[in-house]
């Protein structure tokens, strides 16, 4: 556990609810998303583990275990059209909590963004490296 963590102690964060649980992960909703990411959760081992590449064999089965459960219950509650589901790893890679957590956010046809991926701000050409090195000279 690390003291600091709030996927360490989620029951401190009166927004977070626990939908769903097995051995080693959970998934939970934060109430405060919902309103925008309608459906939205994570899912999260219950032990600090700091990345998606330090997961054990268990987190990895029980976090598959979990996102099946999570789709079908999503589906019935939601109807969403798609997901888009994604570990963010690192600063860099946009992990804002050293956590390892699973986004699974339902997507809907009438949403503006409908049918842009996780990477279609990646792939801006304003992202490019080239366009970075351009902008500094």
């Amino acid at each position: 556990m690390n003291s600091d963590c709030p996927f360490c102690h989620i029951d401190q964060d009166p927004e977070q609810q626990v939908v769903f649980e097995n051995a080693t992960c959970y998934f939970i909703q934060k109430s405060s998303e919902q309103e925008i990411l309608e459906g939205s959760g994570v899912i999260v081992p219950k032990t600090h583990t700091q990345t998606v590449f330090d997961l054990s064999s268990e987190q990895w089965r029980d976090s598959q275990e979990l996102l099946k459960k999570t789709k079908d219950y999503l589906d019935r509650i939601y109807s969403p059209d798609g997901y888009s589901v994604g570990w963010n790893t690192g600063e860099v890679g946009g992990q804002s909590i050293p956590h390892a957590h699973l986004h699974v956010i339902p997507r809907y046809k009438d949403e503006p963004y409908a049918g842009k991926g996780i990477r279609y701000w990646i792939k801006q050409p304003s992202n490019s490296r080239q366009y970075t090195k351009q902008m500094r000279s």
